[in-house]
């Protein structure tokens, strides 16, 4: 029999297992590791002034909680709950996009538009096979476009306009196979329009206003974009002539306008389509051709401030047949035109425009010459004559229902048309209203637009009314019921409205819930996604079922005290199993000692992988420990292996390993400590001693004969995949010793690796700035990718720079200097003289390096032998107050000793020969 205390501490877990249960499945709705932990790194990245993040847990669904703010939706696979949309619209974020972004290979939809957000894009994002949409407009973002985003196969929607992306478009983009939307107008591209954007093969919106291309021309391959719709190039400095574009059958809208392009306007006639063609502001001469006669959907024509002369025909206007609706507007002004040939008679609704040309002085033409003046014109709802107090606020009569004074409460959506291909909205009013209704599956009168207003784009923006059916079973109904409002909700925060070719891509600015539906939602008001019924109900289901169970409970408890012995026991045989030879298995109590119970200030840096902190062990050694946090956590067997092929890299300019700890669902991992930090540091402006080249050079050829040593005498060979300036330690005599040589195998990664390290990674890794470019987009990792990252820390040395900073990209910043002539402009001042034929060498191997072409970079093996050369080459002055490198004899070049081991994996193509190495062919490592 249980005692009464028994019983209560039974039914208090019952409670607490049934609530934690449920609190779990409803807010943490992402479950794969690694995206949670790549989710953490996206918030911290992030600044929240408004603290909308607070909360943020692994995120909303978007179908039901979507506030206009945040919110994420998942999907299933491989036994994983994924993130499918990321949406942070409008929140006044600031911060960066972090890399991390590209570890959420199953995400669909990316929204972060509407924000503060500055930094680059990280190529990262180039690694995102699944992504449909990708919406970063409206931030700070600068820096180039990357060339891995030419990886997104899948992508229809790219919109980042509106932000501060310098550079060229790369021409690899088109090899985009669904790309449909083009938006990066409002930015600050350069260089030329890439010809290759006629082979995109679904391309319907091409928009780049307001970007600079240099007197770059509009590239004749143009006029051979099949499905085209809107080509818009406006204020982009161009050059040179307008392409023939009648070839594009389906072309509704071309603006050129506010360029520099000069000759005559083609003869051919446009797509019937046409709705709007915008020539002003440029340079063009000759006539005005026939071509803009007989445009059956024509809104808007204008070739004003630009050279043309002769005479105007007439026919532009006089054959057109104009509805209420319709209306056409030509301008003409500040030419060179003399007269108008046929009847100067206007038909209803059109406007011409002739102020500034020499026809004006003909007084029958006067009236056609005044200042053009703003449209006012507006739309308009019968609005049905009923009692006023019979529908108080919020409810409101309905204009359009089929009773007129049906008193009910709209759902208020403000939405915007982000590239509509037409000028004229009116006409396309009923049209929009059958388009949406027929999207958002409701009655056409169960939509009104109360307003319309043109935004700078021009965009669209429109305030709409969604009312509720008018009859419900045969009983009226003036509210949606809360069913309803989700389900509309989620038609726009899903984007499953089908896009439309005339109204373009939409975007939803908010979805305002007031009067009867403010709590519509129930996410929105409780932040733990659980009504308080439900709480309720849980907890008297809770206490009901807590006697009945409690029996069960203890017998769980139990059987599970009972299951924890064995396996803490099976753990305990197994690290027993696994002697390892100068690597110590600590327990979780000395590590705790070690770093007073894990304290912030014991903390001294964080990655990936988790936090590392300064330690003291009991026998007063410093160390470094590298504690897992969880979601990097790997299994027993995988974590022990790597222990053991850790324990076998020695080498003095590798950093040591000492001994790990794996209990109490811990993982971590001890080094020797370093105690002079990383090189980045020293690199820092905020360094109070800078290093010399001659110290530089050393660290250089240091860390070059640890990586040498992974790639060629670690058995199995090493590719490090994170080679940068913050994983280059230097010990108390500043000698350069690589780290997190193998913190990538211990990483969550898909696959477990075996024995041979393969040539192409499933899992691409490294640190923006640092990553080979061939690498991200193969995904074929070789020795070769290290070399790139060695490069770039190459370049680090001499210049002092990062990798990126400002937008501005090392790689090519030093590229820039060196083509100019300029080179010594960018060497680092702080430090000091030297002798500038070696700092040439050592900029020509940095940038040999750094070749995009894989088959360009050196070696290893020969970036070593270079770097021991360039070190003979330095005067003795600047290296006898340094710890030796090398052991050459006196006045001799070196060459390095060729080993014989033998290149197992036919895509590794380094030279084996090795520098200083002792082992040899030896499989097993040799301490060093």
């Amino acid at each position: 029999m249980y005692s009464s205390k028994s019983l209560v501490f039974s039914t208090a877990l019952v409670l607490y297992f049934c609530w934690s249960s449920l609190y779990v499945e409803a807010q943490f709705n992402i479950t794969d590791p690694v995206e949670v932990n790549a989710l953490r790194a996206i918030r911290r990245s992030l600044d929240d002034p408004n603290k909308n993040l607070t909360n943020w847990n692994r995120g909303d669904p978007c179908s039901s909680s979507w506030n206009g703010v945040l919110c994420f939706n998942t999907t299933f696979d491989d036994g994983y709950l994924h993130v499918r949309e990321l949406q942070l619209l409008n929140m006044n974020l600031s911060g960066t996009l972090s890399p991390e972004l590209g570890r959420l290979s199953h995400m669909r939809i990316l929204l972060l538009n509407g924000n503060q957000l500055t930094g680059i894009l990280p190529e990262e994002l180039g690694y995102l096979p699944n992504l449909d949409r990708i919406q970063i407009d409206q931030n700070h973002i600068s820096g180039p476009i990357p060339k891995s985003f030419a990886n997104l196969n899948k992508t229809k929607h790219f919109h980042m306009n509106n932000n501060s992306i310098s550079g060229q478009i790369p021409p690899e983009l088109s090899r985009l196979p669904n790309l449909v939307h083009f938006l990066l107008d409002n930015n600050e591209l350069s260089g030329e329009l890439p010809a290759e954007f006629s082979e995109l093969p679904e391309l319907l919106i091409l928009q780049l206003d307001n970007n600079n291309f240099d007197g770059s021309t509009i590239p004749e391959s143009f006029g051979n974009m099949s499905k085209l719709l809107k080509l818009s190039l406006r204020n982009c400095s161009l050059q040179g002539p307008i392409p023939n574009l009648s070839r594009i059958p389906k072309l509704g809208y071309l603006d050129l306008s506010s360029n520099q392009l000069n000759g005559t306007i083609p003869p051919d006639k446009l797509s019937n389509d046409i709705t709007t063609i915008d020539l002003s502001n440029n340079n063009l001469i000759g006539t005005i051709p026939n071509i803009f006669s007989g445009l059956p959907n024509l809104q808007k024509l204008s070739v004003a401030n630009n050279t043309l002369n002769g005479t105007v025909p007439s026919t532009i206007w006089r054959d057109r047949s104009l509805n209420s609706t319709e209306r056409l507007v030509l301008e003409f002004q500040n030419n060179g035109l003399t007269d108008i040939s046929g009847s100067i008679s206007l038909p209803p609704n059109v406007t011409v425009w002739f102020e500034g040309n020499p026809l004006c002085t003909n007084s029958s033409l006067v009236h056609l010459c005044g200042p053009e003046r703003a449209d006012n014109s507006t739309l308009t709802e019968v609005t049905p004559d009923c009692p006023v107090q019979s529908c108080p606020f919020p409810y409101e009569y309905s204009n359009k229902s089929p009773d007129k004074c049906f008193c009910a409460a709209p759902l208020l959506v403000e939405y915007r048309l982000k590239s509509p291909g037409f000028s004229d909205f009116l006409a396309y009013k009923v049209r929009f209203e059958e388009y949406l209704s027929d999207g958002l599956k409701i009655q056409q009168y169960q939509l009104e637009i109360s307003e319309v207003t043109w935004v700078k784009g021009p965009r669209l923006r429109m305030s709409l009314k969604l009312f509720p059916v008018y009859i419900v079973n045969d009983t009226k109904s003036n509210t949606f019921n809360t069913s309803e409002v989700q389900r509309l909700m989620a038609l726009f925060t899903g984007w499953t409205i089908p896009d439309s070719e005339i109204f373009g891509p939409y975007e939803l600015l908010r979805f305002n819930l007031l009067g009867p539906y403010v709590n519509a939602i129930p996410f929105a008001s409780n932040k733990s996604g659980i009504s308080r019924g439900a709480i309720i109900g849980i907890v008297i289901g809770g206490i009901a079922a807590a006697t009945a169970l409690s029996t069960f409970v203890s017998l769980v408890i139990l059987r599970k005290r009972m299951r924890n012995h064995a396996v803490s026991k099976k753990r305990r045989m197994s690290k027993a199993s696994l002697k390892i030879e100068g690597v110590k298995d600590f327990t979780y109590g000395e590590m705790m000692l070690a770093t007073n119970n894990f304290e912030s200030s014991a903390q001294i840096g964080q990655g990936g992988y988790g936090k590392v902190y300064k330690g003291i062990l009991e026998d007063g050694t410093l160390v470094a420990i590298k504690r897992a946090q969880e979601g990097s956590l790997q299994g027993e067997k995988e974590f022990l292996t790597e222990i053991e092929l850790l324990s076998r890299l020695h080498h003095r300019n590798l950093v040591s390993l000492l001994g790990f700890c794996d209990e109490q669902d811990e993982q971590m991992l001890i080094y020797e400590f370093m105690a002079n930090g990383t090189l980045r540091d020293h690199l820092s402006v905020k360094s109070k001693e800078p290093l010399s080249f001659s110290m530089r050079l050393r660290i250089a050829l240091g860390s070059a004969k640890g990586i040498l040593y992974l790639h060629t005498e670690a058995n199995p060979p090493i590719f490090h995949r994170d080679i940068k300036a913050s994983n280059i330690l230097l010990d108390s005599k500043l000698i350069a010793k690589v780290a997190d040589f193998g913190l990538s195998r211990l990483a969550p990664v898909p696959e477990i690796e075996g024995d041979l390290p393969e040539h192409v990674s499933t899992v691409v890794k490294g640190t923006p700035g640092y990553l080979d470019p061939e690498y991200f987009l193969t995904r074929k990792l070789t020795d070769k990718s290290d070399v790139y990252s060695f490069g770039v820390v190459l370049l680090e040395l001499l210049t002092g720079m990062q990798p990126i900073s400002h937008g501005k990209n090392i790689v090519r910043e030093v590229n820039l200097a060196f083509q100019s002539g300029m080179i010594f402009s960018v060497i680092d001042g702080r430090m000091g003289s030297y002798p500038s034929d070696c700092v040439e060498k050592f900029l020509d191997l940095a940038l040999k390096c750094c070749q995009e072409s894989t088959d360009s970079r050196p070696s290893m093996a020969e970036v070593v032998r270079q770097l021991e050369n360039i070190w003979l080459m330095m005067p003795e002055s600047d290296t006898k107050s340094l710890e030796p490198v090398i052991t050459p004899k006196a006045g001799k070049q070196v060459t390095s000793p060729s080993s014989s081991s033998e290149i197992r994996n036919p895509y590794m193509s380094f030279d084996v020969s090795g520098s200083n190495l002792d082992s040899g062919v030896i499989p097993t490592i040799a301490p060093r």
